[in-house]
């Protein structure tokens, strides 16, 4: 079915793209120029939404040790969490706000947010306010990403979806790199506040190029029938056929999204703990998030060739092998390598996990589908700056927040390959129906 909206209620922009409708060919999604300015737009906001949740990390020795507000690595670790916090507020119920109300106001709304919140955390007066501040940024940053990935999916043709879907993560751990390679010359210069300054250039920049770029998409009010409406809801993914793959999903993502952010939140203070300087630590955290933007290339074509479920089982793996190796304390290049395995392994297996999520589930639940898994997948995200402080706090030292992380990864591996047995189970099931 070919889509359309009435002229009066769409608007074309100066790339050609109409406002309200999505370029398609006997109702296939036809990737045109104005598709790819959107695709770009949104990728960009990734890219900030990276830089914005992985720059506590670069700035978290400098609170605990500049600000005199008295944090301990217990509660920095918890302050750690409330970007996470939010992020799992904002992705449960974005994605539902998205297959309702539309793609373009939920993924720009959530831009506005995030920037806004994240420029304040800079003039925090004290640790109460700023982890506020990092609760209300968090639920914009977890709005971003499946409003972004359900516009996307239906942007371009099926099949490319995985491949954009994985492409489009990539702009976490980039935003994370900048972070990390702003981070060594601004922290000494301007302190720890200019980091969170950066994110005006979201607010001035992409969110206008996303006023004029992002097209409204399929899911919106009116455009789907009223049957697909009634069954868009959280409670569909919870009965059959969904509800094991559904909660199998979110398993999956919550040990993911341990081990991923943990790492993010902890990594340039373990490595100082460890005997490093802040500028070799952010150097660490760079070689993590590089991998991790390696991670997305990598998976993106073998997700396409091998199919994302594979190829995310055999990046948890090597996610979870990477971290183990740092245990025995290798030499310092061993531990580069190990940061690189690290970063393709843990970003890689989400980015399938995404891409995956958006290949199974119809168009009226995709963007609900995403919310679920990336929501609920905050659990893991939510505790892992905790684990990862209080097993500091408790005198278990640097190697116990890499077993844990690396345990994490492990886990996700095995969910996954339970992933790929439930859908094949299903598949079997409806073809001897037929």
């Amino acid at each position: 079915m070919n889509h359309t909206v009435p002229a009066a209620e769409s608007r074309r922009s100066s790339s050609g793209t109409v406002a309200g409708d999505v370029p398609t060919t006997h109702g296939v999604p036809r990737f045109s120029r104005g598709s790819a300015l959107a695709v770009l737009v949104c990728w960009l906001l990734v890219v900030f939404d990276g830089y914005d949740l992985i720059v506590y990390g670069t700035v978290q020795s400098s609170l605990i040790s500049d600000t005199g507000w008295g944090l301990s690595k217990a509660i920095a670790g918890t302050i750690g969490s409330m970007a996470f916090l939010g992020m799992m507020i904002g992705a449960i119920f974005a994605g539902r706000m998205a297959d309702s109300w539309g793609r373009r106001k939920t993924i720009l709304g959530c831009a506005i947010v995030f920037s806004i919140f994240t420029i304040l955390c800079a003039f925090a007066p004290n640790a109460a306010v700023f982890g506020a501040l990092r609760l209300l940024a968090g639920i914009g940053l977890g709005g971003l990403v499946p409003s972004a990935n359900a516009l996307v999916a239906e942007l371009v043709p099926t099949k490319w979806r995985s491949t954009i879907a994985t492409l489009m993560m990539s702009g976490v751990p980039i935003g994370g790199s900048i972070a990390a390679l702003v981070g060594i010359p601004l922290i000494p210069a301007f302190g720890w506040e200019a980091m969170f300054l950066v994110a005006v250039l979201a607010l001035v920049i992409v969110v206008p190029l996303g006023l004029k770029y992002i097209p409204e998409t399929l899911a919106r009010p009116g455009s789907a029938s009223k049957a697909s409406k009634n069954s868009a809801g959280f409670g569909t993914l919870l009965r059959a056929p969904y509800l094991g793959v559904s909660v199998l999903f979110a398993l999956a993502t919550i040990a993911t999204l341990f081990a991923w952010y943990g790492l993010g939140t902890w990594l340039p203070n373990l490595m100082q703990l460890a005997g490093y300087n802040l500028g070799s630590a952010l150097t660490f955290a760079l070689a993590l998030n590089l991998g991790a933007v390696a991670g997305s290339v990598l998976t993106a074509w073998a997700g396409t060739r091998f199919g994302p479920i594979p190829t995310a089982i055999a990046a948890a793996a090597v996610a979870a092998v990477g971290l183990a190796a740092l245990l025995v304390s290798p030499p310092v290049t061993v531990v580069y390598l190990a940061l690189v395995l690290a970063g393709v392994g843990t970003h890689g297996t989400q980015c399938l996990i995404i891409a995956a999520v958006a290949s199974h589930y119809p168009d009226h639940l995709r963007g609900t589908a995403l919310g679920w898994a990336l929501g609920t997948g905050r659990i893991g995200a939510v505790v892992a700056p905790q684990v990862g402080g209080l097993l500091l706090a408790a005198g278990l030292g640097v190697n116990s927040n890499f077993l844990a992380f690396a345990g994490a990864a492990a886990i996700a591996a095995v969910l996954l390959a339970a992933v790929g047995l439930k859908i094949k189970s299903t598949n079997s099931q409806g073809a001897n129906n037929a």
